[in-house]
């Protein structure tokens, strides 16, 4: 292919997505008044949540298959470029202070790398091999999980990210926003979330990005819930790294076990601020190295300790 013909191939690919299609009907919306296009975007955005569930059989498979993985040790990789790319960052970045993950167990790549998060990184996107270097720097396993994010589902590094990670013997998932992509194609788990053209034409940053911030939230929050993150509704591993946190931490204790802030504020002391622990500590009548000692053997879930505390 010519370098004059690949800007001709590449538009008409562009042309032939949902995401980038016009819509004729929305040509004067830059002449409404503010609250009619307000009523209109957020009509838009209420397409989305239908979308995401047409896709939850799909959904589920995949955290399921993520879980496995990470129960085992492995890690949940994001890859992706501009929107894409700093969503996965994200959602990586919210959970070692909500779930107190190790940074390094749920990881947020961006083409072109942190600089791509504020500023565009010219060709990063179009570098499958780039995509290739940054999961190199990882050194994959086979219990890792690799999930591509793209909302044409055409972005080479994300569709670079998930050929290579299979070809190391990873989990792959493919996020995109369009019907049989080529992401999703590439991928052990495609996961098509079509919300249709965009208020803004090609502006995926729009619907396409609420719906994709909607599946990494599912990915990473059931995951953890598999893994015994929560007990019940209540955030137990969080990580108390700051007032806020702190009192919350005091709260979550409060809501599962109803104690006196005494015996709370005694709780957490004893556990070095470990919501968790405390609870079993207060639920069970253990002592702090007891309660450590049975949330290790249970893998971190909580109410199994529980269990092997009364029984």
């Amino acid at each position: 292919m010519t370098s004059a013909s690949r800007p001709r191939d590449l538009r008409a690919q562009l042309a032939s997505l949902t995401t980038e299609a016009f819509r004729p009907e929305l040509a004067g919306i830059d002449r409404l008044p503010t609250l009619e296009i307000a009523r209109l975007m957020n009509g838009e955005d209420t397409a989305v949540p239908t979308a995401v569930a047409e896709q939850l059989p799909r959904i589920v498979a995949a955290i399921d298959a993520v879980a496995e993985r990470m129960r085992r040790g492995g890690r949940l990789v994001y890859a992706g470029a501009g929107t894409a790319g700093r969503l996965g960052v994200l959602d990586a970045s919210e959970c070692p202070p909500t779930f107190n993950t190790d940074p390094d167990r749920v990881v947020g790549l961006i083409a072109g790398g942190p600089d791509a998060m504020v500023t565009s990184v010219e060709g990063a996107e179009d570098s499958e091999e780039l995509a290739h270097r940054d999961l190199d720097a990882l050194k994959l396993t086979a219990e890792d999980t690799v999930v591509g994010i793209s909302a044409s589902g055409r972005t080479p590094y994300a569709i670079g990210a998930v050929e290579h990670a299979r070809a190391q013997g990873a989990l792959t998932i493919g996020l995109s926003c369009n019907r049989d992509s080529a992401l999703a194609a590439a991928a052990d788990h495609g996961i098509e979330v079509v919300v249709g053209p965009e208020l803004i034409t090609g502006s995926t940053r729009l619907k396409a990005g609420t719906a994709q911030k909607l599946v990494l939230n599912m990915l990473s929050t059931i995951t953890m819930i598999r893994l015994g993150k929560t007990y019940g509704n209540l955030m137990v591993d969080v990580r108390a790294s700051n007032d806020k946190l702190r009192a919350r931490s005091r709260r979550i204790v409060a809501l599962a076990t109803g104690a006196a802030d005494g015996e709370i504020e005694k709780a957490l002391t004893e556990t070095g601020g470990e919501v968790k622990n405390a609870i079993l500590v207060l639920l069970a009548g253990v002592d702090g190295p007891t309660a450590d000692r049975l949330l290790e053997e249970s893998g971190g879930h909580l109410r199994a300790a529980l269990a092997a505390a009364s029984g």
